[in-house]
């Protein structure tokens, strides 16, 4: 399928987070007190003059798909970016065009389209900075094959999910990055 086929089978922001049934909440915090600096409108001026469209890989469960989203949603209305949602695990045919590292099926992950439907950019699963706050959170757990591990996993998942809807630094790190790819 062609990329302009696949942002019309896509489901449109609201319906993704009308269906949403993990992170909903913490979304709609991020969505709400995210607000896009005024100084960048000329950028957002920019955009609007290429028509371009998003397609957002994504499954609500996801962390990095919670904070970032809504950070994304925000620029799009200031780009006048129309964004589509899809499941990644209902469209891997997609997915595995876009693997993190070759391998990995890191979400969320945005494909920006122009008018023709050819890929623009595309960007995810996280700003740098976030991966380096994952990668330290992680090197504390225990070794897979310890009987604590799932636990601690668990903690620090709720750890981590919180940092990331109440820490503003994170989101500032999303957006500069998405600002950095987004700037021709």
């Amino acid at each position: 399928m062609e990329l302009n086929e696949w942002f019309e089978k896509g489901v449109t922001a609201q319906e993704y987070v009308d269906s949403m049934k993990n992170h909903k909440e913490n979304f709609i915090y991020i969505y709400e007190h995210f607000k896009v600096p005024t100084e960048d409108e000329p950028l957002f001026a920019l955009l609007k003059t290429k028509n371009l469209r998003a397609i957002i890989l994504t499954e609500d469960w996801c962390g990095d798909a919670m904070l970032n989203i809504p950070i994304f949603l925000r620029i799009a209305e200031k780009a006048h970016i129309n964004t589509h949602f899809l499941q990644r695990d209902e469209n891997l045919e997609l997915m595995d065009q876009y693997l993190s590292n070759g391998t990995s099926r890191s979400i969320p992950k945005i494909i920006i389209i122009n008018e023709a439907g050819n890929e623009y950019l595309n960007w995810g699963p996280r700003a740098p900075e976030v991966q380096q706050f994952l990668d330290k959170a992680s090197s504390h757990l225990p070794k897979e094959d310890e009987k604590d591990f799932e636990n601690k996993q668990q903690e620090m998942y709720q750890f981590i999910t919180k940092a990331f809807r109440d820490n503003e630094d994170f989101r500032a790190f999303v957006y500069k990055d998405l600002k950095k790819v987004l700037t021709p």
